[in-house]
């Protein structure tokens, strides 16, 4: 039943776009840590129920580069490594257990030649637990310089390629690169990795499908995902031609973080406007369900290695620099920037407003510096060379006008700058400024914040006898940053408004000391208390809880290529065989048969609601069978049923959700609910209308016993948000009224207590037991939460029944046993059972004729 996984994902593409050769294996068969043994994994039966055992829990840690600095050696030619104690990947091993093992696989910054590469491989696993990926130079180039660079960060970072000039079209020979690159990341997983056990951590846009192989090759895997850029708004992300394909790879994690809600919110609306999916808290986690998974997701912004700064600052060769910069500049007012240099830093806005702020406020020309460090550009191009351009033009611009021979208002570095000295800077500035116009997290003022606070000079004056000197320190920082939200001491600015900008920069300076010392005080328990650390164990202690629930379920999987995903049900979930029902169907002497309308026989996306003349011959033939009993139970109105139903003479139907009901056609009307009060629709529809007129694409539709606002063609987000704000609406109007509010797919609707499709159920069932024909056949099918109650009242009014098929359509959690995967699968369903059937003339009496007098 459960199909297997194929194991190459490329060899599916329709188009042949993925040629790539083989990976070459860079690591020995046996490995000499715990995991599993390179290959064996390649016929995975997703489906299995077995977990693996025997390996002690590991973090495989998954992203472009690995945390390595590499030289090679003048005189052996050999390659020497180290750990890069300043990146990330190899700081976030401090949240972990130090009883875990961490396992890295990336790229190396330097090539390697395919006869080294192997025994490269060996020692980076055995010295670093580090698995290199080596990518051909021609499909890297591609790949990071080509689509990760030039096509993915800047569309992140909200630049459309509206011409050619501002950025790259989109060219499918670079994403081919891109899925080959994550293809080869995939391969050198799996290699290592013990899937069912390990918890596999990738990170960033890079990477983005990865999930995709991973999930195909084990259903089970547990896997996170970090974005550490910004995730765009759908109007930008939606230009993106293999959206979709981004898309189904992220959500084949079980845990995605962003940095802020903004960026989260951003991938939830992506969600929601381009594939349907529904997204909600549950116990203060935002889940996604996808396909039975539940995929979470996570904010939380990266910190920093506190211990790894302070060590810095208490360097000899800082405390030197750091004396170095009092002298230099004494009596001045230092602000620092430490940015890239690239088009979305902001450099020349922060520079501009630099210049405003001279020229408006004379008094600080000669008494204030900027120092502005520019970091190594992480990519070229045209954009780069005009931001430098730009920058330098302003700078000497600003420096002509207001410097003098021994004074520069602006200092720039442009050079590979040491961490000391960056820290000297950032503990000697009075003032931190971050201009960007779209960054992901930039830890700088982090960083500058722990400077202030463990100031060597400050220390230094300390221990020669001064009074201790309280710390301060003032931050400007763009709101489009992603560590703005976390800092809530700060002046935020919109970088483009250079006037606030220098209005900004003069409060910082000019502000009260008490005032000064309290907003660094807030920010430096924040910072010390959210470090890097906390960030991995709260990210990895999600993941745990996020795929906790795996072997809970039995796993599908399904789709090609990087349409894969997998479907995760209960153990007792399984689709409906055609044989299996029609053999219980011929065994059997009475039957009782409840199929949903809408979504059921008629597909939600036709546009044509009215039956086939095929499912009317269908539903016929079942009818005219004496040993059935045929309900089609429906949330539609009475008037729509008999007049789409019609020609069926024999045919049950239960109008809008069992308020009203009718055993035949030649039989009236009769209400579920005998004298119901229905006054409350007089307050519930002006209440709808305001919704109605608010909410364009929205709709009312007006029913006997009920209403029901559609908000299908409206807004996904607006739509869902104003759902959300009229349940609570008509929940609060109607709180001393005899209705019921519930929300659907699409729809608010508003009907008399006490009725449910349950009950309509219940009543069919009992009215033919008491009159000495229980079934012993029951077939209910339906997709909507609606029917739920039908599976629900079938196995309570009739749990003896041998022969019970409750089933859903579309795999999902449902109480029902079975699914079907669609409206096409019922009809071949119900065609098996009519073709078993044993029809008599249609002119046959009616079985039942039932008055129902009493509230069901």
């Amino acid at each position: 039943m459960a199909s297997k996984s194929y194991a190459n994902i490329l060899d599916l593409d329709p188009d042949k776009i993925l040629d790539i050769p083989q990976t070459p294996r860079g690591l020995p068969r046996v490995l000499t840590m715990p995991g599993i043994i390179a290959g064996v994994d390649e016929n995975n039966d997703g489906d299995s129920d077995k977990a693996s055992s025997g390996c002690r829990e590991r973090k495989i840690i998954v992203a472009n580069m690995l945390p390595l600095h590499i030289q090679r050696d003048p005189d052996t030619l050999k390659l020497t490594f180290s750990f890069d104690e300043d990146s990330l990947l190899w700081q976030l091993k401090d949240g972990f257990s130090p009883d875990s093992e961490v396992v890295y696989i990336g790229s190396l910054k330097v090539e390697v030649d395919a006869s080294e590469q192997e025994e490269v491989a060996q020692k980076l696993l055995e010295e670093y637990n580090c698995v290199p990926t080596f990518l051909p130079h021609d499909l890297n180039k591609k790949y990071y310089g080509g689509f990760c660079k030039h096509q993915l960060w800047p569309l992140f970072h909200y630049m459309l390629p509206m011409c050619p000039d501002h950025a790259d079209r989109f060219d499918r020979v670079l994403w081919k690169a891109y899925v080959s690159a994550n293809k080869i990341f995939a391969d050198k997983v799996m290699e290592v990795a013990n899937p069912e056990d390990d918890y596999i951590w990738v990170h960033d846009y890079h990477l983005m499908i990865l999930p995709t192989f991973l999930r195909n090759r084990c259903n089970r895997v547990k896997l996170g995902f970090f974005l550490h850029s910004p995730f765009p708004s759908s109007e930008i992300y939606r230009t993106l031609p293999v959206r979709d394909e981004i898309l189904k790879g992220l959500l084949n994690c079980d845990l995605i973080g962003f940095h802020t809600f903004d960026y989260a919110r951003h991938f939830l609306s992506c969600c929601s406007r381009m594939m349907g999916l529904d997204y909600e808290s549950k116990r203060g986690h935002i889940g996604l369900d996808y396909f039975g998974r539940t995929v979470y997701i996570k904010i939380l912004p990266v910190g920093i290695h506190m211990g790894r700064l302070e060590s810095v600052l208490n360097l000899p060769i800082t405390l030197r620099k750091v004396k170095e910069i009092a002298e230099r500049f004494k009596g001045k007012k230092i602000i620092v920037g430490v940015d890239d240099m690239d088009i979305f830093k902001g450099l020349s806005l922060k520079l501009l407003a630099f210049e405003y702020l001279l020229e408006m406020y004379p008094l600080l020309r000669g008494k204030l510096v900027l120092i502005q460090i520019v970091n190594p550009a992480r990519s070229s191009g045209k954009d780069v060379q005009e931001a430098k351009r730009e920058t330098y033009l302003i700078l000497n611009r600003i420096n002509e006008a207001y410097g003098s021979p021994d004074y520069q208002p602006v200092v720039i570095i442009d050079r590979p700058v040491a961490r000391y000295e960056k820290s000297a800077y950032y503990s000697m500035a009075d003032c931190c400024i971050v201009n960007a116009v779209r960054d992901g997290m930039n830890l700088v003022p982090y960083k500058y914040i722990v400077c202030r606070q463990h100031s060597p000079y400050l220390k230094e004056n300390e221990m020669t006898g001064v009074e201790e000197s309280p710390r301060t320190s003032m931050l400007v920082v763009s709101e489009f940053v992603g560590c703005s939200p976390s800092l809530s001491g700060a002046i935020r600015v919109n970088p483009w408004d250079i006037e606030s900008v220098a209005a900004a920069i003069n409060s910082a300076i000019v502000m009260k000391e008490p005032e000064k010392q309290l907003r660094h005080a807030k920010h430096y328990r924040y910072v010390s208390s959210h470090d890097v650390g906390y960030w991995a164990r709260s990210f990895m202690q999600d993941l745990e809880r996020a795929s906790k629930d795996h072997y809970n379920k039995r796993c599908w999987g399904i789709g090609f290529g990087l349409g894969f995903r997998v479907v995760s049900l209960s153990p007792g979930f399984r689709k409906l065989s055609p044989d299996c029902i029609v053999s219980a169907y011929r065994r059997s002497n009475k039957r009782a048969i409840f199929l949903d309308y809408d979504g059921t026989l008629i597909p939600h996306s036709s546009i044509v609601k009215t039956p086939s003349p095929e499912l009317i011959t269908i539903l016929n033939t079942l009818c005219d069978d004496p040993k059935n009993t045929v309900f089609i139970v429906s949330g539609r109105g009475k008037s729509t049923l008999s007049e789409w139903l019609s020609p069926c003479e024999r045919l049950g139907l239960a109008a809008e959700h069992g308020c009203y009901m009718r055993w035949s056609k030649s039989s009236d009307w009769q209400p579920g609910l005998m004298g119901a009060d229905l006054e409350w629709k007089e307050i519930a529809e002006p209440v709808m209308e305001l919704y109605r007129e608010a909410t364009d694409g929205s709709t009312i539709e007006t029913k006997d016993s009920g209403l029901v606002w559609h908000h299908q063609d409206a807004d996904p987000d607006f739509g869902s948000c104003q759902a959300k704000e009229l349940l609570v609406h008509l929940e609060n109007v109607l709180a001393n009224e005899p209705a019921l509010v519930k929300r659907g797919r699409h729809i608010v609707e508003v009907k008399p207590q006490g009725v449910s499709k349950g009950l309509v159920a219940e009543k069919v069932l009992s009215t033919m037991i008491e009159n000495g024909q229980p079934p012993d056949f029951i077939t209910c099918i339906g997709d909507d939460r609606s029917d739920e109650d039908m599976f629900e009242s079938i196995m309570n009014t009739a749990p003896n029944t041998p022969e019970i098929f409750a089933c859903t359509v579309g795999r999902k959690p449902s109480k029902a046993k079975y699914y079907l995967d669609d409206t096409v699968d019922v009809v071949k369903l119900l065609s098996g059972l009519a073709n078993a059937s044993d029809p008599k003339p249609s002119n046959t009496p009616a079985r039942f004729q039932v008055t129902f007098d009493a509230v069901f």
